[in-house]
């Protein structure tokens, strides 16, 4: 079966930095382009950054421009989110999700999902 796995959020002052891996299982990796989005208590799921299948075209919201940085790791079935500078903002439930084919930026251009790492910034 399919699975995407999150791990790496946690507990973290405000200004420091955290790396999510994200590992799939059950696609052909290098065929899909791999979402990261959030969630914050009382708002909609919504993109922080994707990447396509050979890592060569990215998508970045402008509120995570300049602070974190997406990178996979096809040999590894895995991708990374890393997060410097953090704010309280940045306070949610990060998932990765996998789409066949292009990045999308939406929500329902996704397919598969993995169950989500809490990221907490505290000041």
């Amino acid at each position: 079966q399919v699975q995407l796995v999150e791990s790496g959020g946690g507990l973290v002052q405000a200004g420091s930095s955290l790396r999510l891996s994200c590992v799939a299982s059950g696609i052909p990796f290098r065929q899909f382009s791999i979402g990261w989005f959030r969630q914050a208590p009382e708002k909609e799921r919504e993109l922080v950054v994707a990447i396509s299948g050979s890592g060569d075209s990215t998508s970045y919201p402008e509120p995570v421009k300049g602070r974190f940085t997406i990178s996979r790791d096809n040999a590894k079935n895995t991708v990374y989110l890393q997060m410097n500078s953090l704010k309280i903002e940045d306070t949610a439930v990060y998932y990765c999700a996998a789409r066949y084919g292009n990045v999308g930026t939406r929500r329902q251009d996704y397919s598969y999902w993995g169950q989500g790492t809490q990221v907490t910034v505290s000041s």
